[in-house]
């Protein structure tokens, strides 16, 4: 019996450190260059971002969209963040939704309000 309760020890010990090495988790706290393609126009963000868990917040700066603030989350390799913008006069929501490739390099779509919408690759600097 007690040979017995040893093994099952042992496997369930072995499948959960096999779990547990297989999730890799990354934080993205830093600074990082956006490449964005959009119907509206093509730009070079630079965003700072800080990463508190799943909590995200950062600063967004482009000569396109100017300088914000932003929020969002991380979950798994999901990163998402918004932030709102003046643009001659009229309120855009900017929405960043995309999937983390590595400590190093991310990629997804971006929205602008009801203005367009595109894609974007970032490296981190």
């Amino acid at each position: 019996m007690t040979k017995t309760l040893l093994i099952v020890a042992a496997l369930v010990l072995s499948t959960a450190s096999t779990n547990g090495a297989g999730q890799v988790k990354l934080d993205i706290s830093g600074t990082w260059l956006f490449t964005v393609t959009t119907s509206a126009g093509n730009g070079t963000p630079t965003v700072t971002l800080k990463q508190d868990g799943e909590k995200l917040t950062g600063h967004y700066s482009s000569t396109q969209l100017g300088e914000a603030d932003l929020a969002g989350t991380v979950k798994a390799s999901v990163v998402n963040f918004a932030f709102g913008a003046d643009v001659q006069g009229t309120h855009l929501d900017v929405t960043y939704s995309g999937t983390i490739e590595n400590q190093d390099s991310m990629k997804g779509t971006v929205k602008l309000g009801g203005l367009g919408e595109g894609t974007f690759t970032a490296r981190r600097q």
